[in-house]
């Protein structure tokens, strides 16, 4: 039986529903009442694909775990410090994660992608070498932005600036999904 797939529409707002909602809650309430309903978020936007497609999606999972572990600190300790560090411990992860299937040989990205996009071995190895230094770049940015920047502007540089970043990054990968495209395998 096919695995259900979420319309692409829906899936990012899914995947972006928590953060919009991290910036609405932040900037009326505060970094913690913002955080926390951004843990709220994250598990509900699981919970609604789960309902949909009866199967969990890997990033954001490990996404909302971290949220929830981070978010929890910051709350707990009552220090913005945990969920300003939460990006730049995902992106390192994701990042690191991906450099370490390359040496075992494994495509994680294709997992992560939920079977896509079909690609040739070296088309994969080379969109996984890209997304994994573009998620280190990204952690360098959070440092750099959370350290220099007030709260409030990190906050919107989150949703204003890596949102419209990562899918400008993932429209420039088009040249090469299209130079290295190989027919979908059989399932039968």
């Amino acid at each position: 039986m096919a695995k259900k797939k979420l319309n692409p529409w829906f899936k990012m707002a899914l995947d972006i529903g928590p953060l919009v909602v991290f910036f609405a809650a932040n900037s009326r309430f505060g970094i913690f009442a913002g955080t926390a309903v951004f843990m709220v978020a994250a598990i509900g936007a699981i919970a609604i694909a789960y309902a949909m497609t009866r199967h969990l999606a890997i990033m954001p999972v490990v996404t909302a775990v971290v949220v929830l572990v981070f978010g929890s600190l910051t709350l707990v300790l009552h220090d913005e410090l945990f969920i300003k560090l939460k990006p730049t411990i995902i992106y390192c992860l994701f990042g690191g994660v991906l450099l370490g299937g390359l040496i075992f040989n494994k495509q994680l990205l294709g997992i992560v992608f939920d079977s896509v996009f079909h690609l040739t071995d070296e088309g994969w190895r080379k969109l996984t070498i890209r997304w994994a230094l573009f998620f280190f770049f990204l952690a360098v940015v959070n440092e750099i932005v959370w350290r220099t920047q007030t709260t409030d502007f990190w906050v919107s540089f989150k949703l204003f600036g890596v949102v419209p970043l990562t899918l400008l990054f993932g429209a420039l990968q088009y040249p090469l999904l299209m130079k290295y495209a190989a027919e979908p395998k059989d399932s039968a």
